[in-house]
């Protein structure tokens, strides 16, 4: 896995990046936010991304990033169900990643749904799944995993989004069978992936 590029950007457009390490050429998606970075930075000469690398069954794709912070939070919005790194890349250009971290703890979806491209649904499951764990970012602490809950709690949370509680409930207690010992944001997920597929 390539967590980091340092190199000279021989390409630079407002979603990719070419970046020459050592005679060969990355080809990074980037966020709009690190776009500006790189422009106020001076796009000639030496860069340093931050990278996550995505590995799919037919592709590897790498997403960079001026720093470690949008990174994390990158990797935290991917984490939600419905979520994959092209629309986690819009969301950050959309919005800072502190100002959308801010807007995740403080669980503002008004805020969220002005992002291109994030419905209400959307920005309330991401606030569902990512609302404590982010907290911790704009404190400073490293994320913790997501504490346990009772099927009550994650049932609640599938109706806030939306979802019939007789459909909720019978995707809780499929999800709570399967992997019983898992943490709330987990169980929340797999239950969310379970009511999408009805």
């Amino acid at each position: 896995m390539i967590g980091q590029l340092t190199g000279t950007l021989v390409a630079v457009a407002p979603e990719r990046v070419v970046v020459d390490v050592g005679g060969v050429g990355y080809r990074v998606a980037i966020s709009l936010t690190t776009f500006y970075e790189l422009e106020r930075a001076g796009a000639a000469g030496r860069v340093r991304l931050f990278v996550h690398t995505h590995v799919r069954e037919d592709q590897i794709a790498l997403f960079g990033f001026a720093s470690e912070r949008e990174r994390e939070i990158f990797e935290l919005l991917i984490g939600v169900s419905g979520i994959g790194p092209r629309l986690a890349q819009v969301v950050l250009s959309g919005m800072p990643p502190d100002d959308l971290a801010q807007a995740l703890a403080a669980g503002d979806v008004a805020r969220l749904t002005r992002i291109p491209g994030v419905g209400k649904k959307t920005a309330e499951r991401m606030v569902v799944e990512l609302r404590d764990r982010v907290a911790a970012l704009v404190a400073g602490r490293p994320p913790a995993p997501a504490a346990g809950a009772s099927d009550d709690e994650l049932v609640a949370a599938l109706v806030n989004l939306g979802y019939k509680p007789a459909a909720a409930e019978k995707a809780v207690g499929e999800t709570r069978k399967a992997a019983p010992d898992a943490a709330f944001h987990e169980l929340l997920r797999q239950a969310l992936r379970r009511l999408s597929r009805v």
